[in-house]
């Protein structure tokens, strides 16, 4: 069931998304909230850092782990502004996170429902809960304008002079 802060948060995770358009990331951004705290908070920087693991799902897992001090992060929600790939699934399901809210649908890679559902797989020894579409139209709306931006900026740059 969403919750009234549900909104809140995924606009928080929206301004994360923000952050990686501005420099040149695909916009996707992730909140880890606690006790109605926002305990870690990143985005995209697979390009920056020309690292494959550069989610902001797992940039976010990881400074929520040194900042609590523990892997296990139970009793917290991950706000994320894409439905999370399978990379991600999994790092959410091996830290323990037992609520996920998402915005886009991930029609290519997402596991938290589309393709398949890796949270809710009840051969690992946990799942999460998961909620959708929070803010769906802003979300997708981020995404599609990045990419018709670069798909422009290609066009430009492709023309025979």
């Amino acid at each position: 069931m969403v919750e009234k802060n549900d909104i809140y948060y995924m606009k928080l995770a929206l301004a994360e998304a923000s952050k990686a358009e501005e420099i040149g990331e695909v916009p996707i951004g992730a909140v880890l909230v606690k006790d109605g705290n926002v305990i870690a908070a990143g985005h995209n920087l697979r390009e920056t850092e020309q690292r494959s693991i550069a989610h902001a799902e797992l940039l976010v897992i990881d400074q929520a782990c040194k900042e609590l001090n523990t892997w296990r992060l139970e009793e917290t929600t991950l706000y994320v502004t894409l439905e999370p790939c399978p990379m991600c699934a999994g790092a959410i399901v091996l830290s323990r996170i037992p609520r996920v809210v998402y915005g886009a649908k991930d029609p290519k890679g997402g596991c938290a429902g589309t393709l398949m559902n890796l949270l809710d797989e009840s051969r690992f020894n946990h799942q999460a809960i998961v909620e959708s579409g929070v803010l769906e139209e802003e979300c997708s709306h981020a995404l599609s304008s990045f990419f018709q931006t670069l798909r422009n900026k290609k066009k430009l740059t492709s023309k025979p002079k």
